[in-house]
């Protein structure tokens, strides 16, 4: 994906300029996410620690609980009590939760992740491959999940040792302003019943026509592909995984009933993406039956990924019924968030992914409080990748950028 270069000369710069430029919000940062740690639990301790250096997580949004660990399920009575613990060690302006185990997963009918979200509830339960309650995040433009939504979505840091979940976390940091040249691959198998997305595939290839390149394949599996992005399938055994290479910040998963039982089973387990070098991936914890909303839509993943989203928040906003599934990988990946980095004195080089046409606006002040008034001057954003070099003069000043 060649970008599109934009020179935008606002006015003649001078070397002595001191200028700060701010960019919009995409995504969740470190300040709002909250690090969930079982202190009876070694390896969770030592994933929490690992992750609070990596991500520069504030110490006030380190959560420590204790509880027996080594099971699959939590009771609902259990978890209730831990629940309760938790909301109120949580800082208030927390929006999201990273949890440092990989089990528990669930919480009796319901996911781990999904019971942090929205508490534990039955109605987000299935009774007889029925509906379940919807999520209300579901494809939102929130930047503040808890403010607006009144919920905090949660992803596992999950592996089977800590190198495993090491090598996670260390590929979606690595992820960050890295605006992976990488494909998605929407593969058509022929499992059927778990073949359902395939009816939005062509769709999804249109709507991101220009943004990312998408291959829909009717095969069993793909192999020998070194620029994974994406990679959404339906199967109970995913083959030749160990034949590809994902991109940091990479979302894979496979529609099946049982790829978020983390703890083992007869089908493949999600935890078997972030072996392979996926970033982020989603599995079911329970019998879901085939719904197409208990699983991730790949357009609208893809398409909050693209605006400059987190793994968790593009991951979350993609299924419309998450309550029995659940979300595993390193949260606060944004390979697509902006990046502002300035050359020289007064002279800026800006880095937009965007999945939609608009236009950059640059604002400019004496102050950081404003006024801010327009520059004369805008340039086109177009679908992909855009870089930009402007420059900005005077003796000092601040820059607000828009689009």
């Amino acid at each position: 994906m060649a970008a599109l270069v934009v020179i935008l000369l606002l006015v003649p710069s001078f070397a002595d300029a001191q200028v700060r430029a701010q960019l919009p919000r995409t995504g969740l940062t470190s300040d709002d996410l909250a690090v969930i740690v079982n202190d009876s639990d070694p390896l969770s301790r030592q994933v929490g620690d690992y992750y609070q250096k990596a991500r520069h997580i504030p110490a006030g949004n380190m959560i420590h609980v204790r509880f027996s660990p080594g099971r699959n399920v939590f009771s609902r009575e259990e978890f209730r009590e831990l629940k309760a613990e938790i909301d109120q060690l949580t800082p208030a302006g927390v929006q999201a939760y990273a949890v440092a185990w990989t089990l528990p997963y669930r919480v009796d009918c319901m996911s781990l992740t999904s019971a942090l979200a929205f508490g534990f509830d039955e109605n987000y339960c299935s009774s007889e491959c029925g509906p379940t309650r919807p999520s209300p995040y579901f494809n939102s433009p929130s930047l503040n999940p808890f403010t607006d939504h009144k919920l905090r979505p949660a992803m596992m840091l999950a592996g089977l040792d800590f190198e495993q979940v090491k090598a996670l976390i260390d590929r979606g940091v690595a992820a960050d302003h890295s605006f992976p040249e990488g494909r998605a691959y929407l593969v058509i198998t022929p499992d059927k019943v778990r073949s359902v997305r395939a009816s939005y595939f062509e769709l999804t290839a249109k709507h991101l026509d220009g943004v990312f390149p998408v291959e829909i394949l009717e095969t069993e599996a793909i192999f020998d592909r070194h620029d994974v992005l994406f990679y959404f399938t339906g199967l109970v055994q995913v083959p030749q995984l160990h034949t590809l290479e994902f991109l940091p910040g990479a979302l894979a998963d496979h529609l099946t009933s049982a790829g978020g039982q983390l703890g083992g089973s007869s089908q493949m387990s999600s935890l078997r993406w972030l072996e392979a070098g996926a970033t982020a991936s989603y599995g079911t914890v329970v019998e879901p039956c085939n719904h197409m909303q208990k699983f991730p839509f790949p357009a609208i993943a893809m398409f909050h990924y693209a605006l400059g989203a987190s793994a968790i928040e593009a991951y979350w906003k993609s299924v419309a019924w998450p309550g029995e599934g659940v979300f595993i990988g390193e949260p606060l990946a944004q390979p697509f968030s902006p990046h502002l980095r300035e050359i020289r004195p007064g002279q800026f080089e800006l880095r937009v992914f965007s999945p939609r046409e608009g236009r950059l606006r640059i604002e400019q002040s004496d102050s950081a409080a404003g006024p801010f008034r327009p520059l004369a001057q805008q340039a086109p954003i177009r679908r992909g990748n855009n870089l930009m070099r402007f420059s900005f003069a005077g003796t000092g000043g601040y820059l607000r950028l828009r689009w």
